[in-house]
């Protein structure tokens, strides 16, 4: 995944050096909007999204904003479930569960 990441970054580093000069103003976006773009657009394999929000922000901070969306959906789904968050990542991820 941070193969794809750092991909996409160099991807959109180039291009805002080309918007730059072109005297376009990128609008700011936050880790939170760059990850939820990011996970959605990896969940419907939009590579044209996903380039987009690698660009917004850091590759750190979207690591960072993917692994809070992760913890926050993990979380979500173990109280809607009623079991454990360990128990709802391992099925997520196909692991048995122990």
């Amino acid at each position: 995944m941070f193969s794809r990441i750092r991909e996409a970054w160099d991807r959109s580093r180039a291009a805002r050096r080309t918007e730059g000069k072109a005297g376009g103003v990128p609008r700011s976006h936050n880790l939170f909007e760059a990850a939820a773009a990011y996970v959605s657009a990896c969940a419907d394999d939009d590579q044209d999204r996903i380039d987009e929000a690698s660009g917004w922000v850091s590759p750190e901070a979207l690591s960072f904003g993917v692994n809070e969306l992760a913890c926050r959906a993990v979380v979500a789904l173990a109280r809607e479930r009623d079991q454990w968050p360990r128990d709802v990542a391992r099925a997520l991820l196909g692991l048995p569960t122990t």
